[in-house]
């Protein structure tokens, strides 16, 4: 099962694109190290205060992957510089 989800985020405390660039590369980094994901930012390169990740899991079954998803989410949710707006899911 392949899970993959969108997930827009802002940043306030960013004043430039190296803040942003410095607050993505401490979650992205962790994220990686952390859980059996695939991580990037697809949108908003340019934007200094908005991202969007997509984020991909892949497992045996529904159940794991949707787990592993939302313990990630969790984990972007623990970051009090990002708070993530809009989330959107989808299988394969």
């Amino acid at each position: 099962m392949i899970g993959y989800i969108d997930c827009e985020c802002i940043i306030y405390d960013s004043q430039s694109l190296k803040d942003k660039r410095a607050v993505l590369q401490r979650v992205l980094t962790r994220i990686k190290q952390k859980y059996n994901v695939s991580i990037s930012e697809i949108e908003f390169q340019d934007t200094w205060q908005r991202t969007k990740f997509g984020i991909v899991a892949i497992s045996s079954s529904k159940v794991q992957t949707e787990r592993e998803l939302h313990n990630v989410l969790q984990f972007i949710d623990s970051f009090p510089e990002i708070e993530r707006t809009v989330t959107s899911f989808e299988w394969f």
